[in-house]
């Protein structure tokens, strides 16, 4: 047992919201208060915190653990110019062995002012093959060996809810969106389970100097397998939520899983389908054409009828949903499928679920507080709006005033919960919280009130959805999210208080101290 004391605690606990002691007896809080407790517990082991301020570890709502920990290999594409990311791939095969696979990761063309393409890969790469994803994880570029390998020609055909962008003569440019990006990833060899293990261990240090104790996780069966190859050798010190991918429906309900099912390490959480592409690319399904693409409406990887009947299959086992949606069209057929769920839960006595959909990019005004009416939670990433805000209003026009839009969500009575979509942005929490209540740019652009500021939050509030709303999300509220009697001992120690420092400050946060479980796994 042991007290830290002498600090400034805020609890998220609605009974006693500020304390400056904890009583920590084993992995859970025993008991929070003031200096009452170093009196009451004078036996247990006292550690003086110096003032420091103390909040629950935060949560990531949204990660992709796999795609993020292996990225930390992987070339850095996130640049402001074209030249700049091929100066980066061209230092990076000159290291590489011949045919070795270079991977990169984070390139965004919007600020390029046009596509890549493999010619401009093959001057500095003519042998490796190169492979490098976009910052939204919904394209990809590739060179002209990697093609070759992947026997991608004029010939092949767009595979379903994909597409390859070509030239003017038919041949594949180097650029695949969506499902096209498989007929690389199939060729390209994979990581295997102990890769993946070894590289998210490497990463969790990282994620616990962010102030993360928790992930709610998005990658497939290998990171699943590599999870439980580290909670089995007790080298996991994440809270992990995984998810499971809408293929994998059938052996799921085979093998009678349901949501909740593990433990405090590593549970089930939802069955995760795709609805619709990113705004990057300009896949994200849209009621209305792209702004100057008037025949683009993005892509619609299924409608509400289909997805319902994954819904349907999944809570007939106990399984929720949780849905990509980003562009209006596709929160729209989410909602209509989550409305008729609701409707099948109650006329079949099922569990009323906890729903989701992730990003809620953009809305129809009709659809805005149909989250709040449906109970679905609003799984949403903060940073996403200040990365995003120049390519909303170019593309979005008018419509992105419901782009983002937390607070019209939280106002009409939806649970929010936060995170990053890491790799797509940094799983840095304190730079969510600083979009979601700033909705500005780390430079501070675009002004002083930030973009579309009527969505801006609260501390509180942005702070809830890294943490009480999070643990909502995953089934834990009575366990995680908070700092309270028979909570889990899951904390940070920061040098500055979030709820009275400048805003600006706290996009460089960071946790001089994070304890998981009980256990200090991060000491400054």
């Amino acid at each position: 047992m042991r007290i830290l004391y002498n600090a400034r605690i805020h609890t998220l606990d609605p009974k006693r919201p500020l304390a400056s002691a904890l009583v920590i007896d084993r992995e859970r809080i025993l008991a929070s208060g003031g200096d009452e407790l170093l009196r009451e517990f004078d036996n247990a082991e006292k550690q003086d915190m110096r003032g420091l301020v103390i909040l629950p570890g935060l949560t990531d709502a949204h990660i992709h653990l796999q795609y993020y920990a292996l990225g930390l290999q992987k070339i850095d594409c996130e640049t402001d110019t074209l030249e700049e990311c091929l100066r980066r791939v061209a230092e990076r095969v000159k290291n590489s062995k011949p045919g070795e696979w270079v991977l990169g990761h984070g390139w965004n063309q919007n600020p390029w002012g046009r596509w890549p393409t493999a010619s401009d890969l093959d001057s500095i790469s003519p042998n490796n093959p190169v492979y490098l994803t976009a910052k939204s994880l919904h394209a990809a570029l590739v060179n002209s060996a990697a093609l070759k390998i992947a026997n991608i020609t004029a010939s092949t055909p767009d595979p379903a809810n994909g597409q390859i962008q070509r030239s003017l003569n038919g041949d594949p440019s180097g650029v695949l969106l969506e499902t096209a990006m498989e007929l690389i990833s199939r060729v390209n060899p994979e990581s295997n389970v102990e890769m993946i293990a070894s590289a998210i261990q490497k990463a969790q240090p990282i994620l616990w100097k962010m102030g993360l104790t928790g992930v709610h996780d998005f990658d497939r069966r290998e990171c699943f397998m590599a999870l439980q190859q580290l909670h089995a050798q007790d080298k996991l010190k994440l809270r992990v939520t995984k998810n499971i991918p809408v293929e994998l429906l059938d052996h799921a309900s085979a093998l009678g899983l349901r949501t909740g099912f593990g433990d405090d390490w590593l549970r089930i959480g939802s069955v995760k389908a795709f609805m619709d592409g990113a705004l990057g690319p300009r896949t994200a399904a849209m009621f209305q054409p792209y702004e100057g693409e008037p025949e683009n409406k993005g892509i619609l990887n299924m409608d509400g009828e289909e997805l319902f009947e994954f819904g349907r299959r999944a809570a007939d086992v106990g399984l929720g949903m949780t849905v990509h949606a980003i562009g209006d069209r596709a929160n729209h057929e989410v909602l209509n499928a989550y409305q008729q769920l609701r409707a099948y839960e109650k006329e079949n006595g099922l569990p009323h679920l906890r729903h989701r959909i992730e990003h809620v990019q953009v809305l129809h005004p009709d659809d805005a507080e149909r989250l709040a009416q449906l109970d679905v939670i609003a799984s949403m990433q903060p940073i996403h709006a200040t990365s995003d805000m120049l390519m909303a209003d170019k593309y979005w026009g008018g419509r992105a005033a419901l782009s983002y839009a937390w607070r019209t969500q939280l106002d009409a009575g939806a649970r929010l919960a936060f995170g990053s979509d890491a790799p797509v942005e940094s799983p840095n929490p304190f730079w969510g919280l600083h979009a979601a209540v700033t909705r500005r740019r780390g430079d501070g652009s675009p002004s002083k009130e930030g973009w579309r500021p009527e969505q801006r939050l609260s501390v509180q509030e942005a702070l809830d959805g890294f943490t009480v709303g999070a643990a909502y999300a995953a089934y834990a509220e009575n366990r995680l999210g908070r700092l309270a009697p028979g909570y889990l001992a899951d904390l940070i120690v920061l040098d500055d208080d979030p709820f009275t420092c400048n805003p600006d400050v706290m996009k460089g946060f960071q946790s001089s101290a994070t304890m998981v479980g009980g256990e200090w796994v991060l000491e400054s």
